[in-house]
C-alpha cells in the first residue's frame, strides 16, 4: 500500500496545515480524520474562509438567528461564531499540541481585517481576542503592513501568539523576522518567560505568480527567453529566498540569546497555496517548498490532490543560486518585484475586507 504523501511530509520537518474552517467539519469528525489519518497539524482562517463557510452552510442559520433576536449585531454575531469555531478546533488540535511541546496544533483567527494600517487598533483588537480565545493552541493573525509591524512586536512582548499574514516581498518578511525577535527581547528585557510563545510568518506564494506571470508574457524579442523560463518561477524562487534569510537570522548570535532562555524560531509557513492558473500542477506550490521547519497551509482541495499524487522530496533549497539569478534579472524585464510585492499587499487587504463587508451584510440580512 502507497505511503500517504501527506504524513510523509513529517519525515522532512514540514508541517501541513489546513486553510480551511467550517462548523461540520469540526463537528462531524472530519478535523479529527484528516489529523489521524493525513497528519494534519493545524489550521488557518480568514475572513474570506469565515464568509464562504457561513453563507455556503446551513450550520450557523439557528445561531444567526438566536443571536440577533437578543438584540446582537452582526459584528458580534460574526465574533461569537468565529470564535466558537476555533475554540472547538483548538480543543481538536490540543492533543497534538501538547505531544509536540507546542510546536503544532495551533488554530489562526485573523483581527478585523479593516484595522490592518491601524497600530492601536490592531494591538487592542488582538488583545481582546487573544483574551476571548483563551487557548494556548491559537494563533492571533495580523497583516504584515508597515502598521502590522510595530504591533507585532507589541503583542510578541505581551507573550501574544501571532500569526503573520500577508507577507510577499522580501525586505517585509526580514522585517517580520526583525519585528519577532525584538518582541522576545523586550520581553525578556521586562523579565517574563519567551520559552512557550510561538510564531508563523505567513509567505503567500502562488499569488505573485498570478500577478507576474501575465507581464512576463509582454517582453521584447531579446529577452523572450528570459521570460519563458521566469513564467510560474517567481514565486518559488522568491519563497527559497526567504527561506535562506530565516534560516540566516535565526542563527545569528542575537537569536542564540534568546534561543538560550527557551525561545522558539518564527517559522516560515508558506500560504496561498492552492495552484491558481490550470496549466500548473495542483501540488505546484507544496512540492516545491518542502524542508524543515516550515508549514504549509493548504486549501482542501489541494491536500486532497496532495494525498492523491503528491511525492515528497526535500526541495526547498535546491537550486538557490538560480532562484537568485531569476529574481536578480527581473528588472530586465520591466518587473520591479518590491513594486509588485506592495501591490500585492494592497490588494491582499481588500481581498479580506470586501468578503467581511459582504458577511457583515450577510448576517445582517438573516
Amino acid at each position: 500500500m502507497k505511503a500517504n504523501p501527506l504524513k510523509q511530509l513529517e519525515t522532512f520537518d514540514q508541517s501541513i496545515w489546513l486553510d480551511y474552517i467550517r462548523r461540520d467539519l469540526i463537528t462531524g469528525g472530519e478535523l479529527k480524520r484528516l489529523i489521524d489519518e493525513d497528519g494534519l497539524r493545524g489550521m488557518t482562517s480568514n475572513p474570506a474562509i469565515f464568509e464562504k463557510a457561513i453563507v455556503e452552510s446551513d450550520d450557523y442559520e439557528e445561531d444567526i438567528r438566536a443571536q440577533a433576536l437578543a438584540g446582537n449585531d452582526a459584528k458580534s454575531i460574526y465574533e461569537t461564531i468565529s470564535q466558537s469555531d476555533v475554540q472547538s478546533a483548538a480543543d481538536v488540535f490540543r492533543s497534538l499540541y501538547d505531544r509536540t511541546d507546542g510546536l503544532d496544533g495551533y488554530v489562526s483567527l485573523e483581527v478585523n481585517p479593516h484595522l490592518a494600517r491601524d497600530t492601536q487598533g490592531t494591538i487592542d483588537e488582538a488583545r481582546r481576542l487573544w483574551g476571548a480565545l483563551d487557548r494556548p493552541n491559537v494563533f492571533i493573525k495580523v497583516p504584515a503592513t508597515l502598521e502590522g509591524l510595530p504591533a507585532i512586536r507589541k503583542l510578541i512582548s505581551d507573550g501574544i501568539n501571532i500569526n503573520v499574514t500577508l507577507i510577499f516581498g522580501l525586505p517585509r518578511c526580514r522585517e517580520v523576522a526583525k519585528a519577532y525577535i525584538a518582541g522576545l527581547e523586550d520581553r525578556s528585557a521586562k523579565g517574563k518567560p519567551i520559552n512557550r510563545i510561538a510564531s508563523v510568518a505567513s509567505f503567500f506564494v502562488s499569488r505573485i505568480d498570478a500577478l507576474i506571470d501575465p507581464l512576463l508574457a509582454k517582453p521584447g524579442s531579446d529577452e523572450a527567453g528570459l521570460a519563458k523560463s521566469a513564467k510560474g518561477q517567481v514565486a518559488i524562487a522568491s519563497a527559497k529566498l526567504a527561506y535562506q534569510n530565516y534560516k540566516e537570522i535565526f542563527a545569528s548570535d542575537q537569536f542564540k540569546k534568546l534561543s538560550a532562555q527557551g525561545a522558539c524560531i518564527q517559522r516560515l509557513l508558506w500560504a496561498s497555496t492552492g495552484t491558481k492558473n490550470p496549466e500548473y500542477s495542483d501540488v505546484k506550490y507544496i512540492e516545491a517548498l518542502i524542508g524543515p521547519d516550515t508549514v504549509n497551509t493548504a486549501p482542501l482541495e489541494t491536500i486532497n490532490a496532495y494525498r492523491d499524487h503528491g511525492n515528497p522530496q526535500a526541495r526547498l533549497e535546491q537550486h538557490i543560486g538560480e532562484a537568485a539569478r531569476l529574481l536578480k534579472q527581473l528588472p530586465t524585464l520591466g518587473i520591479d518585484l518590491d513594486v509588485l510585492t506592495q501591490q500585492l499587499e494592497e490588494e491582499g487587504i481588500e481581498k479580506f475586507n470586501k468578503p467581511f463587508d459582504e458577511l457583515m451584510e450577510q448576517i445582517q440580512r438573516q
